[in-house]
């Protein structure tokens, strides 16, 4: 199982990484700034490094101080795929057959989904003598996200809430499992399943989305509260994990993705 997640890990960073990386193009001509230029001039560096400690783990996060603006298209994504006895469901612990980034049917400034300061985050364990620390696992966030985002899933290992207005509302905590390797299934007459979801807009009138992150890991890991929230998440279990729960609204109830550019292959 081990090999497994390093893989799939792999896997997820080398698909984030290359959507977040061919996002377009920019040019600027350099020129020199004068002394009193200089000295009104604030800056900060692309890449900031910080560790921290929180419920017996210690933390090394690598963020990168960008705004990005992403159109992108990801499918058939399966990640965790390993035997868990108490609930195999797809053989995944995440089988998303789409991930969107953006639509085609909406005005420039909707067509694209806002992402601030993307980053990775390692997990030690976190022991007195250094020569036994571990690695426990990574995880792969935004501080916040905010636009339409095409969305579906047959099986989810995560923490979720999507609020469906009339229709209900989807929450991975009323699973009996935990939320492991869900399959999103709900009988309630309030409450709406993973199949009804073909997308979400995250953030509403009050901000942009703030706990979205996927981490894999060896042992169950308490992740501390985003930047802007009090909110501590659920805990993250071990395998892969998704947690997204901060101002998410239903597109639609029907499952229809909206309209994007061709899928990527």
């Amino acid at each position: 199982m081990k090999n497994l997640l390093k893989f799939a890990a792999l896997r997820l960073l080398t698909a984030m990484c290359a959507a977040l990386l061919c996002v377009g193009t920019a040019s600027a001509q350099l020129h020199e700034l004068s002394e009193q230029e200089l000295s009104a001039t604030h800056a900060q560096g692309l890449i900031d490094l910080s560790n921290s400690s929180y419920g017996g783990f210690d933390f090394t996060r690598i963020a990168f101080g960008a705004d990005v603006t992403l159109n992108a298209n990801l499918r058939d994504i399966r990640l965790g795929e390993y035997n868990y006895a108490a609930r195999n469901g797809t053989g995944a612990d995440i089988d998303m057959p789409l991930l969107q980034f953006g639509r085609s049917d909406a005005s420039d400034a909707q067509r694209l989904v806002k992402i601030t300061n993307p980053y990775v985050e390692f997990v030690y364990r976190n022991v007195g003598d250094a020569s036994t620390r571990e690695v426990v696992g990574l995880r792969f966030g935004f501080d916040s996200i905010a636009g339409d985002i095409g969305l579906t899933l047959k099986t989810l290992s995560g923490s979720m809430l999507i609020d469906g207005g009339a229709a209900g509302t989807l929450d991975s905590r009323t699973d009996a499992g935990g939320g492991k390797r869900w399959d999103g299934s709900c009988t309630a007459a309030s409450c709406l399943s993973l199949a009804q979801i073909g997308g979400v807009r995250a953030g509403d009138s009050t901000g942009a989305s703030r706990d979205f992150w996927i981490s894999v890991l060896k042992n169950d890991v308490q992740f501390q509260a985003p930047p802007g929230t009090t909110q501590v998440p659920d805990i993250a279990r071990a395998g892969f994990w998704l947690n997204w729960r901060d101002r998410l609204t239903a597109l639609n109830v029907n499952a229809a993705p909206p309209p994007n550019m061709p899928l990527v292959r």
